[in-house]
């Protein structure tokens, strides 16, 4: 079952995104996408609304949210694994949202992103 989002829109699209209720859900939407239209999507939990949503796979960045580092704004920092997936998400910021972003390791496992 899927339902457009009141609270999360697309990046690029500035339009409610999809909410599925579970991750099988968002699978099914996602080979579906193939099917009809040959859009390669992946699943993928949000931070925000806590269901899922579909992103394009070349603009998939796995994170986690931080359990002990917080922005300016008191919410906790996105979680990167890699210095890679840090890297590309701050690509994709910066080429979408013209925000330039820096890459600097958590001081406890992963990496973060800053403005400064």
């Amino acid at each position: 079952m899927s339902i457009k989002s009141r609270t999360c829109m697309g990046a690029v699209s500035k339009t409610p995104l999809t909410e599925y209720m579970t991750e099988a859900d968002a699978r099914a939407g996602a080979a579906c996408a193939l099917t009809r239209y040959g859009r390669e999507l992946e699943p993928y939990r949000c931070d925000r609304c806590r269901r899922w949503h579909l992103t394009p796979v070349d603009r998939q960045t796995p994170s986690s949210m931080c359990s002990r580092c917080t922005g300016r704004d008191g919410r906790p920092k996105a979680r990167y694994e890699s210095q890679a997936t840090a890297e590309r998400r701050a690509e994709i910021l910066l080429r979408e949202q013209a925000v330039p972003l820096r890459v600097y390791p958590c001081p406890y496992g992963g990496w973060h992103l800053t403005k400064g």
